[in-house]
């Protein structure tokens, strides 16, 4: 599957993801161009379908985990839907730890990107000069749809710091939206981290395209629309869900908040600097 790349950035918006799949050809062109020109989204199938209100989801309400996100997260309140944290089972934190050093240790041969490069991770707008870049595999992308491998991240993170572009400082795993949260709880216990996936997306009738744009857009990732309904009166096509599940990990973090932050616009070397 061929991946969307050279997109543009959206103005104004921070470093949550780099490239679309073409799975999203079903959208205009510009959506992808314009809408989703900073979202590294892996390859994905057929979960985007247009829906009803009805079959909409209902973001969880982040007004209280708004302290946590940075502004790109933030910005997209509406648009997200984020896992809620459950009680505390025996023998979670140990298996997050034990995951977090195994991840870790797979990934240190890629402090040189070129070696990502040379396994076969792409990287996701690299002529676009933003703080966060996503390598990608698409290999490991679709191997994630069945089964969890941590040494195996569908995406891994470079932070771009004033002398090195590409700064290894951590991954991205990803499972597919039908995945229930008891599969994702498997892979990475819901006590410890939060999982998120994109929602509510109001794709813009061809004669408004260029609303997507500017300080309060109707349409897309940002946008004020969020329902079926709405969407529909203003001539929209609505998808209630885009993407996959999706979580950053940072092993270099010392704090296991700190691992599984939900704020990309700050980088996440730890004490591995």
């Amino acid at each position: 599957m061929k991946l969307l790349r050279s997109l543009v950035k959206p103005t104004g918006f921070g470093p949550h993801y780099r490239f679309a799949s073409s799975r999203l050809r079903a959208l205009p062109t510009v959506v992808l161009l314009v809408q989703l020109g900073s979202l590294a989204v892996p390859p994905m199938k057929a979960w985007q379908q247009q829906g009803s209100s009805k079959g909409s989801m209902a973001g969880m309400d982040m007004s209280g985990d708004m302290k946590d996100m940075g502004p790109s997260m933030a910005a997209m309140a509406g648009h997200m839907y984020v896992t809620a944290l459950r009680p505390r089972q025996r023998g979670d934190e140990e298996k997050v730890k034990a995951l977090v050093a195994q991840v870790r240790a797979s990934i240190e041969r890629y402090r040189d990107y070129h070696k990502a490069l040379e396994d076969g991770y792409v990287i996701g707008n690299p002529n676009v000069d933003e703080p966060q870049f996503h390598f990608t595999k698409e290999a490991n992308v679709l191997e994630a749809e069945h089964h969890f491998d941590p040494t195996k991240p569908s995406s891994l993170l470079y932070f771009q710091t004033p002398t090195q572009r590409y700064k290894l400082e951590g991954v991205m795993f990803t499972v597919p939206p039908t995945a229930s949260q008891d599969e994702l709880n498997e892979r990475i216990p819901l006590s410890v981290a939060r999982w998120h996936k994109h929602i509510n997306f109001c794709a813009a009738p061809a004669n408004r395209v260029k609303e997507y744009l500017g300080k309060h857009p109707k349409f897309g990732m940002f946008g004020l629309i969020n329902t079926a309904d709405a969407c529909k009166a203003e001539g929209g096509t609505f998808y209630p869900v885009i993407f996959t599940w999706m979580i950053h990990v940072f092993p270099f973090e010392s704090d296991l908040k700190d691992v599984f932050s939900m704020n990309d616009d700050i980088p996440h070397f730890g004490s591995a600097q």
